[in-house]
């Protein structure tokens, strides 16, 4: 096992607090500080202390694939197959969806055949990989997920009481299915900007109405349009936004995201974990490149219920997220003041990440100490891993190839 460090990443998103506090650094940082990634990408690889050197995680797996992924190298080309994150996101983040499989393959040789440079802005796929992505709350995050169920929606839109929606709420009345949902986003993401620039102040008027009256079935629904309004004036993805569950998890909750679903994280710190990929349509909430034919090739319309993770315990210490992602499982641990050390079970090669107190990790007679934003590589051929919290309660995640 070696110490691992993460690779922070500065977005406008960020904070200038969370992370910074989380890994003992001065606050404010000088810039907003988004995420701390964890592993192999080519974008930023974390790096591996190693006998008083450093070297990227990417070369190090590179050099000798085999022993740092063990049985499951060759089914994901010698490539570390997920990401590791901690989020920390102030503001909202793009409205967005990432492609399956299939669709990722088809895009990136359809892109590479067209000549597009990775690095383009105008590029939509950097990867031939899906991406799905889970992320566990550190503390209450704030998320938009999913389309919802037509008839709540119809509910919604009906109970702004905005005249200028009546159209809208008609179309989805008669059609309270994929289908309806598929032809009310594309109407509201293809607006020309000057009727866009009509509708949006109508409904953003409809909203603050109804938390004026003091409603509070659709209240987090309303302030989240105003929200989002101000921070992205005269953008599509607000109007969308009306059309996508709004979720809040508490500390400890999951949420899963498969291929095609349309999401923005809100705010919050979180734990992410995703297949090893960069794949991102975007739909809104972004001065970015959106693609709306290619967006709308991959969303997902099928109504979703809230897609939320409820840790499974596995004993006293430790609960597992369970998903379908093959590249990625996850699993937190709740390490007690003075208890005997726990053991770390995991599937082919791992990386333990600390995000409360102080943990040392054993193997035989060697030991590591970290500490929040802190991480360590435990490889394919690493065994008999265990973990103690020192000097008070600690609390960790351990990420690793799925199939547990």
């Amino acid at each position: 096992m070696h110490e691992l460090v993460g690779a922070l990443r500065s977005y406008a998103w960020g904070s200038r607090t969370v992370l910074a506090q989380l890994c003992g650094r001065p606050v404010p940082s000088a810039h907003p500080e988004a995420e701390l990634w964890f592993g192999a990408h080519p974008a930023d690889p974390a790096q591996v202390h190693i006998d008083g050197r450093t070297e990227s995680l990417l070369e190090f797996v590179a050099a000798d694939p085999q022993r740092q992924l063990g049985a499951v190298a060759p089914e994901f080309g010698g490539r570390l197959p997920f990401l590791l994150k901690i989020l920390a996101a102030e503001e909202p983040l793009s409205l967005q969806a990432h492609p399956s499989a299939d669709q990722a393959r088809a895009g990136f040789e359809r892109e590479n055949l067209e000549r597009v440079p990775l690095d383009s802005p105008m590029r939509n796929y950097r990867d031939d990989s899906h991406k799905p992505e889970l992320v566990v709350a550190l503390n209450r995050f704030e998320a938009l997920a999913g389309f919802r169920d037509p008839h709540r929606t119809v509910a919604l839109l009906t109970a702004l009481a905005v005249p200028e929606l009546k159209h809208y709420i008609g179309l989805l009345a008669a059609q309270p299915d994929s289908s309806g949902l598929r032809t009310v986003f594309t109407t509201w993401i293809t607006l020309p900007q000057a009727m866009l620039d009509t509708l949006l102040p109508k409904v953003l008027d409809g909203c603050v109405r109804y938390l004026a009256d003091g409603h509070d079935e659709f209240t987090p629904e309303a302030r989240t349009v105003l929200e989002l309004a101000e921070a992205y004036p005269g953008d599509a993805g607000v109007l969308a936004a009306l059309l996508i569950n709004r979720i809040t998890l508490e500390p400890g909750q999951g949420l899963f995201l498969a291929a095609g679903n349309l999401h923005a994280y809100l705010n919050g710190v979180g734990v992410e974990i995703m297949a090893n990929s960069d794949n991102v349509l975007r739909g809104g909430l972004t001065p970015k490149h959106v693609d709306v034919p290619e967006l709308l090739r991959v969303l997902d319309f099928e109504p979703l219920a809230l897609p939320i993770v409820t840790p499974e315990p596995v004993d006293e210490h430790s609960f597992r997220y369970c998903t379908p992602a093959t590249e990625f499982a996850l699993r937190r641990f709740e390490l007690e003041a003075g208890a005997d050390p726990t053991p770390i079970p995991r599937t082919g090669p791992g990386i333990i990440l600390c995000t409360a107190g102080t943990v040392r990790l054993l193997q035989g007679v060697d030991d590591l100490e970290i500490t929040p934003g802190g991480a360590a590589w435990i490889s394919a051929a690493d065994t008999d891993i265990r973990a103690q919290a020192v000097d008070g309660a600690a609390q960790l995640f351990c990420a690793c190839v799925g199939g547990e």
